[in-house]
């Protein structure tokens, strides 16, 4: 018989907790959405701009070759609002390490593919932000021709 593996997380509280973070859908995002939507654009949600790279954008504009991901905070590494972890702060901080490492790597995959890579913090006021997306979009479909 297996031993269960040895949970990351430090305790079964803390295993619950991080298991009900949405991957998608989160306020944030919602936000961004609405916003986006409310200036008249049209876009993916949780696609792969590039199927070959197993990234996914949060939006996707694919003609205009836009990518937009709304970042938490905690999980990315806001230089604002990052906060140590208090508990097993060793192996959070080599996990945000680690993911700001692989967004870096996919803005270079994405940007030498012709895309355009838009972060929005989670703390970001997301209206501006959208105004920020559409004025891409709609700068880069004037140049492709779309």
């Amino acid at each position: 018989m297996t031993r269960p593996a040895e949970s990351w997380a430090s305790s079964d509280a803390t295993r619950a907790s991080m298991r009900s973070n949405k991957g998608r859908d989160t306020k944030p995002e919602l936000a961004l959405r609405r916003a986006v939507h409310a200036l008249g654009l049209r876009y993916r949600i949780s696609r792969r701009p590039l199927k070959a790279v197993r990234r996914t954008a949060d939006l996707v504009f694919t003609r205009a070759k836009v990518a937009v991901f709304m970042d938490g905070c905690f999980w990315h590494g806001c230089p604002q609002h990052h906060t140590v972890a208090a508990t097993n702060a060793t192996f959070w901080a080599e996990k945000v390490r680690r993911t700001k490492e692989r967004d870096a790597e996919t803005d270079r995959l994405l940007e030498e593919e012709g895309w355009l890579v838009i972060r929005v913090w989670e703390h970001q006021d997301p209206v501006q932000a959208a105004v920020l997306v559409a004025d891409a979009v709609i700068t880069r479909r004037g140049h492709f021709g779309h």
